[in-house]
């Protein structure tokens, strides 16, 4: 069962998430607290995921991400916002948020997306524009360029990073690459440290910029 804590200012924010989600048969909703409650709720009940609203009028989203990442073994992260374009999402990437979410994301989608978080894969919104990205990169990651970093990493370890940028908790990359979960999260400690990245968003995103998810392209059929 996935525990997940949702943060958020707005009563209808929380108990819409909290419907959504303790309706799927493998997540429960553990809590559901405004921003000042979040880090004294996620010592109390050790969720596995934590939703944060990004802006709150009682606290900084960004200060609350920052004292849960200072947690011994912290639960994984996601912001929370109301727009694909808020300035803040690239400093909540930079400072180790798993990815962010539209507060109106399909809630077809949204119990998906928390699995995802829960298997340790990057989650950004379907609704995440080239504007996020670009920001994100151009704050601190253009110098040394995203082809230089990766170009750090052995064959294996950039195998590991496009599986782990396509969303792959660490359990499918070894079965994908024949190889034990300790062996991947090995691997993946690696790649960090080589991307100078705390987190697989970060690393998901420097993979896009350096072009390794690229898809080929069609040939012309004639």
């Amino acid at each position: 069962m996935i525990q997940v804590l949702v943060v958020d200012d707005e009563a209808l924010v929380r108990e819409g998430f909290s419907h959504i989600l303790n309706a799927a048969d493998d997540i429960e909703v553990v809590g559901a607290v405004p921003g000042g409650e979040a880090i004294r709720t996620v010592r109390e009940l050790r969720p596995d995921v934590v939703l944060l609203d990004i802006r709150m009028p009682d606290v900084d989203g960004l200060t609350v991400l920052a004292d849960l990442r200072r947690i011994q073994d912290p639960p994984v992260v996601a912001m929370l916002t109301t727009f694909d374009t808020d300035e803040y999402v690239t400093t909540a990437l930079r400072s180790g948020a798993a990815g962010f979410l539209l507060k109106d994301t399909d809630p077809e989608q949204l119990p998906h997306l928390v699995r995802t978080l829960a298997e340790g894969g990057p989650v950004l919104s379907s609704k995440v524009t080239r504007t996020v990205v670009d920001g994100y990169l151009d704050a601190g990651l253009r110098e040394p360029s995203a082809v230089r970093l990766t170009d750090r990493l052995t064959g294996r370890e950039r195998a590991v990073l496009v599986l782990m940028a396509e969303g792959l908790a660490n359990t499918d990359i070894g079965d994908r690459m024949h190889l034990s979960t300790g062996t991947v999260k090995g691997h993946v400690s690696a790649v960090f440290s080589k991307l100078q990245v705390s987190s697989r968003v970060q690393a998901a995103l420097i993979a896009e910029r350096a072009g390794l998810l690229t898809p080929p392209k069609d040939e012309d059929a004639g």
